[in-house]
């Protein structure tokens, strides 16, 4: 791996592109998997919809739904999470993580929103639920409150590109100071939208009893889908700092290398507790319902698998770690907890999803919808790369140092 220092943006030397124009396996492989993308883009919205996709009347909610827009949503919940912790709760040593969580997370939401104008059958449409919103449709809820919080997310990390910017526009200082005076209210609305929407997904799912196997279907389901975002917000901190000690460490700085280790065992800790009150509220969930019955058929032992092997042991593995201070446990304990979001998620939105139907008549994505779901992953890896090579996220800016914010 190549040693670099970090890279100070000046006056005369805005841009640092140079990592992305050495031909290294990762940029060679994501330039495929963008230009291969770029070309299922051109296809979709110029052939239609049903060129590129398997869905149908009786499955108009796919993949894209499934993993673009639940998984995005729910695994951008790092924001929230982390920006509460240091800004309400005072744990003001989480501060290093605040910014590469609230990166991740603008890049979450905004990427769901490009997700989403492929689904779309009238894409430019999307902006309709302004000028004729439907008050009564939790679809409404879900799209108003996303496209808030957006908005939120993008004034809280607009702080990084400000400072980036400011060495050629100082006067791009003063829109600086005014951000950084907003930070607690915009924490406070941001995690009281992050409540509405993040449970409102569930509440999608309460119009279809039928359709979703009694063991995945309840009554309490945005409050599981809640709770859950909560465990991936943690994880995602840990996950993606693991990733980012190993792609980008040479762009941090002293404090955060110094700092990382506690974040990830007080995450882990936080984790642990949020994953047994899960998997306890799951339980109940299933014995107040009368469900037994169901755990005895195939969807029953997929069920136990997710909630055995994706919850309850992550749960265990976060203990183990943060009590022994077991960096490499903690780190299994994320990507186990990230998996299993995205299974849950595929679970409620395709594989318990209108079970009643015959086998060939179930919904399996195509190959172009899982191309463009790596393209949409691609590009946000792209983007963060492209951020943090350039903008101060992993380091604090030296004209702005020791600045409580």
């Amino acid at each position: 791996m190549a040693h670099h220092s970090i890279v100070i943006p000046t006056r005369d030397k805005l841009f640092n592109i140079s990592e992305f124009l050495t031909p290294t396996p990762g940029n060679i492989i994501s330039a495929i998997i963008l230009t291969v993308g770029f070309i299922i883009t051109v296809i979709r919205f110029t052939v239609g919809i049903g060129s590129v996709t398997n869905l149908s009347d009786v499955q108009p909610w796919g993949m894209w739904i499934g993993f673009d827009l639940l998984c995005g949503v729910c695994l951008a919940a790092g924001g929230y999470f982390t920006t509460v912790a240091c800004y309400i709760m005072g744990m003001k040593h989480f501060h290093s993580a605040v910014r590469p969580a609230v990166t991740t997370a603008f890049l979450g939401y905004g990427f769901v929103v490009v997700a989403l104008l492929y689904d779309l059958g009238h894409p430019l449409r999307l902006p309709f639920m302004f000028f004729f919103p439907g008050t009564t449709s939790v679809l409404f809820e879900v799209g108003l409150c996303v496209a808030t919080y957006v908005s939120v997310l993008l004034i809280e990390f607009s702080v990084a590109p400000l400072e980036w910017l400011s060495c050629r526009y100082p006067w791009l200082l003063k829109i600086r100071k005014i951000v950084i005076k907003c930070t607690i209210p915009l924490t406070i609305f941001g995690v009281t939208l992050s409540t509405l929407h993040q449970s409102s997904l569930g509440s999608l799912y309460l119009i279809s009893p039928g359709k979703v196997f009694p063991l995945w279907y309840s009554p309490f389901m945005p409050m599981f889908f809640f709770v859950s975002s909560m465990a991936a917000g943690a994880s995602m901190v840990v996950f993606e700092g693991m990733l980012a000690h190993r792609g980008v460490h040479h762009y941090m700085d002293k404090t955060h290398l110094a700092e990382a280790n506690d974040v990830t065992f007080s995450f882990s800790r936080a984790a642990s507790f949020i994953l047994f009150a899960y998997f306890m509220l799951k339980l109940i969930d299933m014995l107040v319902q009368a469900n037994i019955p169901y755990l005895f058929t195939g969807y029953g032992a997929w069920w136990l698998v997710e909630m055995l092997g994706f919850v309850l042991m992550p749960a265990l593995i976060y203990a183990k770690g943060a009590r022994d201070r077991n960096l490499t446990l903690c780190r299994i304990g994320a990507t186990n907890t990230v998996l299993g979001i995205v299974l849950n998620r595929f679970n409620v939105s395709m594989i318990a999803f209108n079970y009643t139907l015959p086998s060939a008549e179930r919904y399996f994505p195509s190959i172009w919808e899982i191309c463009i779901s790596m393209f949409v992953v691609t590009m946000i890896v792209t983007v963060y790369r492209f951020i943090v090579y350039n903008m101060p996220v992993l380091y604090e800016h030296p004209d702005f140092k020791g600045e409580e914010h």
